[in-house]
């Protein structure tokens, strides 16, 4: 495609994002279907071009009130990635020049939030939490987050699913922390590649697949992820079960599920069973109340510790769809402890950095369920093999969690809590 029609399109994309009334990802799926003539690299190009104005927003926005054109084209030469001559001769000479002006202006001449390019709300949130290193953390959050891979144990180790990717030639070596992880460099087209079509792979971030350590699922159990969703950690669970037992995969998504039913026939387990219930008071989750051994709730919330994959969401999020998550957050919480037998382990799990969402909701579950105590979090990462756990564990009111940072861990952000059940 010429370049200077490469550039209307992402323009027109551009504009359409930009309203934030859903999802970028599902934006730019709905602009691919209605333009099929465009071929893989010009889909690339728009797409990266849009993610990297949606990471530098109010950086480009600055830059934009100067120049000539319409804002969603001043943001889309700004964004545009690779061959600067290529997009250049799109370009008027008067929009070289600026172009050359902006990326020439010095880090003195912006303001701190054209240097973070975060709401100031959550700007604010995460300057308390991380202090000193906040500059780290917003550069980490604009970087492009590494793909991740786990190992089905079911069929294969580790090691000898480095030898087939590496022997398929893909750059690839072992994550530093999860023992079933495999990192890829670049992001090479998996479709096609015989270790994910057979199921010996699934691609889950780093931090996810600890997320299901915690759970420490065993043969036989009766377990239950409560917002399963596409079900990557159904998998993880299921293969550390070795196929036994049963592991029900809830969520109040019906087509969410149905994106788990192609990973499930990959990866040769039985034993999980998918149900869309209505909500966390389904008349089937009350029928398991006490039987459970193991339950996991990674709980819908706002997303924003995977901003180096969704940057739309610290645009689309606000302290007000903060505090109603948090609502939702402890309902599913309390309704889910209702399903564990004595004894019985209960996970807690967000993608979310914030404290509201995290620290608050694990903090009020614990003062009205004197029933449910505390575990060592480093000391189940320690028994799950998992590699400097040390360093993924924070404390809060006397009770340890699992706490991940993109600029410290190379993961989402992610946190965990985790109680057992006191026996009667």
């Amino acid at each position: 495609m010429h370049p200077k029609a490469l550039l209307d399109e992402c323009a027109s994309l551009m504009e359409q994002v930009f309203k934030f009334d859903h999802p970028t990802d599902a934006v730019v799926a709905r602009f691919f279907r209605e333009n099929r003539s465009l071929g893989p690299r010009e889909r690339a190009t728009l797409s990266d071009t849009v993610y990297a104005a949606l990471r530098e927003r109010l950086k480009f926005e600055w830059f934009a009130r100067s120049g000539s054109g319409s804002k969603w084209r001043k943001l889309s030469i700004l964004g545009f990635p690779g061959d600067r001559d290529f997009l250049k001769s799109a370009l008027t000479d008067q929009e070289k020049n600026w172009l050359d002006n902006c990326l020439n202006a010095s880090g003195n001449e912006l303001l701190a939030p054209h240097r973070h390019n975060l709401p100031e709300w959550l700007a604010s949130a995460l300057r308390e939490q991380v202090g000193d290193e906040f500059d780290a953390l917003v550069a980490s959050l604009n970087q492009m987050a590494a793909l991740d891979l786990r190992v089905n144990l079911l069929k294969k180790k580790r090691d000898a699913v480095l030898a087939d990717l590496r022997q398929a030639g893909l750059a690839c070596d072992p994550t530093p922390y999860s023992p079933l992880g495999i990192r890829l460099q670049g992001k090479p087209s998996l479709a096609k590649l015989p270790s994910f079509m057979q199921g010996d792979v699934e691609v889950q971030d780093e931090g996810s697949q600890l997320l299901a350590l915690l759970m420490d699922a065993k043969r036989g159990e009766m377990v239950v992820d409560f917002c399963a969703g596409a079900g990557g950690k159904t998998l993880a669970m299921g293969a550390a079960m070795r196929n036994s037992g049963r592991l029900y995969a809830f969520d109040t998504s019906a087509h969410r599920l149905d994106a788990l039913k192609p990973r499930l026939a990959r990866s040769g387990l039985s034993n999980v069973h998918p149900v869309a219930i209505a909500h966390e008071r389904d008349e089937r989750i009350k029928r398991l109340a006490g039987k459970i051994d193991r339950v996991l709730v990674d709980a819908p919330c706002s997303g924003l510790g995977t901003l180096r994959r969704s940057p739309d969401l610290k645009w689309r999020q606000t302290p007000e769809t903060v505090a109603e998550l948090a609502q939702l957050q402890a309902a599913i919480l309390h309704s889910a402890a209702r399903l564990l037998k004595p004894g019985g382990r209960l996970v807690y799990a967000t993608c979310s950095p914030l404290r509201e969402e995290d620290e608050a909701v694990v903090q009020a579950f614990g003062q009205a369920h004197p029933e449910f105590e505390p575990m060592d979090v480093k000391g189940l990462l320690q028994g799950a093999q998992v590699s400097q756990a040390e360093a993924l564990v924070a404390g809060d009111g006397g009770q340890s969690v699992l706490r991940l940072w993109p600029h410290r861990h190379g993961t989402d952000g992610f946190f965990a809590a985790v109680w057992q059940k006191r026996p009667v």
